[in-house]
């Protein structure tokens, strides 16, 4: 099979703060030795890997690091990793929206990038000239482009607004678009980043078939970014993990994301659960979060036990409407369940300036499987405004549902969520 994409020693190294090297010495000895003596970049010897969370002692990050990947055509490639691991740059190095600072790329075809809302769209334009406009820079004639047209506006749903400046579609119509333009415009390369969660349950599942279609049935190969490990495990053949800006795993799709989940699970420390508070507003301040009266992130249920007692304390600088919302899923970072109940029921409170505290009762289903489920809490006025963001908030163990003759069902065997009552 030939050879679609090689990355070779590909780095990608940026500078924190300021452009340039802060001094004009340092400027002119970067200058007289990369551009008149043609020596390596001295700047290129320091720098630290990619972590957010640690203080930087230095001003320079390897965003990427030494990355030797082949591609063949027709191959699915899923990649995978943390926020922040160095996905999108490696995209954008591939689709020339940024340079790599060391390595080159070979690339056997030409590439349709899909790696951000409104990548490619002019918004003066309308979604009809767009189409052209895309076409024409793949080198595709007009009647190329026409050929396509019927299909790629049916399949982004937006026919009653083609004829509409770009900037006036939504975020899911533009994605919409957007994918619809990359997928049918016969590229041999298509990339893909994560903007597709952007779009709709129904669209998500249109556009992995399509992805599925162009590179079985055409040969068309796929790059694809995504934190849903159920549609990497689905879609993509092989798998490679980034972190940190450097390739921890290459192999099988299957055995990349499992990979990945297992080193998850093994570094999900206990935690307090107020130490994962990332706040989105300055009106408020939270104090104390407790779950089933432990500020610990471990909370182990089972069928007699299914119940979650969130108490969350803070201090509010003007009065606001406050709730309570919850996503769980599962290791795959599927979303299971979404617990709003004030939205549900219409009952959002008023909170007055100066200290709350919050009381909610979280019932889970019974006969969930056994397994490990994860959850995030979000305070917010639903709907209008969120306040603070508790990613990874806590971890749930289920024991298990068990049957009259003892058998246990567990998630992680396929089992499924709900069975009984």
């Amino acid at each position: 099979m030939p050879t679609a994409i090689e990355f070779n020693n590909i780095s990608k190294q940026y500078r924190l703060g300021l452009v340039s090297t802060r001094t004009l010495s340092h400027d002119l000895n970067r200058w007289w030795k990369t551009q008149v003596l043609r020596k390596e970049d001295p700047y290129l010897k320091i720098g630290e890997v990619n972590d957010r969370a640690q203080k930087r002692e230095s001003d320079y990050v390897w965003a990427l690091k030494d990355i030797n990947l082949k591609v063949e055509q027709g191959e699915v490639l899923g990649i995978i990793g943390k926020n922040g691991a160095g996905k999108s740059t490696l995209l954008k190095i591939l689709s020339k929206v940024t340079a790599p600072t060391t390595g080159t790329i070979k690339v056997n075809g030409r590439i349709a990038s899909l790696l951000e809302v409104g990548t490619g769209f002019h918004p003066e334009m309308t979604g009809r000239e767009n189409i052209y406009m895309n076409g024409a820079i793949l080198g595709m004639t007009k009647k190329e482009i026409d050929r396509k047209l019927d299909e790629i506006v049916d399949f982004s749903g937006v026919e009653r607004y083609i004829d509409t400046p770009v900037k006036r579609y939504s975020s899911g119509m533009t994605v919409r678009l957007g994918f619809a333009i990359a997928a049918h415009l016969e590229p041999e390369i298509l990339v893909v980043d994560e903007v597709l969660a952007v779009g709709d349950a129904e669209f998500q599942k249109k556009a992995i078939g399509k992805m599925q279609d162009v590179s079985r049935g055409d040969g068309r190969t796929v790059l694809f970014v995504s934190h849903n490990m159920a549609a990497v495990k689905n879609l993509c053949k092989t798998g490679i993990i980034l972190d940190k800006g450097e390739m921890i795993y290459s192999g099988t799709a299957d055995d990349a994301v499992n990979y990945y989940l297992f080193n998850k699970s093994e570094s999900y420390d206990k935690h307090k659960i107020i130490e994962n508070v990332k706040y989105n507003s300055e009106k408020i301040k939270i104090y104390e979060i407790l779950i089933n009266n432990s500020d610990n992130n471990d909370i182990v249920v089972d069928d007699d036990n299914n119940k979650l007692e969130i108490m969350i304390a803070g201090e509010l600088f003007q009065d606001l409407k406050v709730s309570i919302e919850i996503k769980i899923y599962d290791q795959n970072e599927v979303p299971l369940m979404f617990y709003s109940p004030d939205l549900e029921n219409n009952q959002i409170q008023v909170l007055k300036k100066g200290k709350f505290l919050l009381h909610r009762t979280l019932t889970l289903p019974k006969g969930m499987a056994k397994g490990e489920y994860f959850a995030d809490i979000f305070i917010t006025n639903p709907m209008i405004e969120g306040y603070a963001d508790i990613y990874n908030a806590f971890k749930i163990f289920s024991q298990g549902h068990s049957t009259k003759n003892g058998f246990v069902f567990e998630y992680s065997k396929g089992h499924g969520w709900l069975f009984t009552y």
